[in-house]
């Protein structure tokens, strides 16, 4: 499922799946989605984003708004209309893609950390609500994914995309979803609760993270 056709489609083609479009911020989409399937196995929350990069004071509330929307109401959504079908299977599993940005802070970042730190929160108080549930629940924090992410966040400016992944080798898509595939076939007694994952070149600071810029 997701937002965008074309690249859920293309996916779908591609594993010999089925694309549901549908628009996690939107709970009659959600759920109307939820009773399209029979049996649900995994649930992998990946959709959210960011936009902006502004201080608290200088603070774009309609950026806020829609940060909040798609990362942690949008993961409590499809969560609350898939997790009867979940237990029902036996063997669940719940993966939500948070970021690094849900356990550390950074400058003018406040909107996507403190949506990020909600989102994180709300995935480990279900991991506690479902103790003795058969649902296993695992947060994949992921440092800096070179994705549309960053161009997303400035509005399409290709060039101020570009100079985030400036001089370092940072992780891709596919690395997280080796992770994921990791956590899917783990046995199920085995529940890896938190998973960062960041590149190389970056580690965490006292005010975020820092990283190792080669020069051009």
């Amino acid at each position: 499922m997701a937002r965008r056709e074309a690249p859920i489609v293309a996916l779908a083609a591609e594993i010999d799946g089925t694309a549901i479009v549908a628009d996690v911020t939107d709970s009659a989409a959600v759920a109307a989605m939820a009773g399209r399937l029979d049996r649900v196995d995994v649930l992998v929350n990946n959709a959210g984003g960011a936009r902006g990069l502004e201080s608290v004071a200088d603070a774009d509330v309609e950026h806020w708004r829609w940060m909040w929307e798609s990362n942690v109401l949008g993961t409590l959504h499809v969560t609350r209309a898939l997790l009867p079908k979940l237990i029902e299977s036996g063997d669940g599993l719940i993966v939500t893609v948070t970021s690094i940005a849900a356990v550390e802070i950074y400058d003018n970042g406040g909107g996507y950390t403190s949506a990020k730190h909600a989102q994180g929160v709300l995935h480990r108080t279900l991991r506690s609500e479902l103790l003795g549930q058969p649902v296993r629940l695992t947060e994949v924090a992921p440092g800096m994914v070179k994705t549309d992410f960053s161009l997303r966040r400035f509005g399409g400016d290709a060039e101020r995309a570009e100079k985030v992944y400036q001089g370092v080798t940072p992780l891709v898509a596919e690395d997280i979803a080796d992770v994921i595939g990791f956590v899917a076939s783990r046995p199920s007694h085995v529940d890896l609760d938190l998973i960062v994952v960041r590149p190389r070149d970056q580690v965490s600071g006292a005010s975020g993270s820092r990283f190792h810029r080669r020069q051009a």
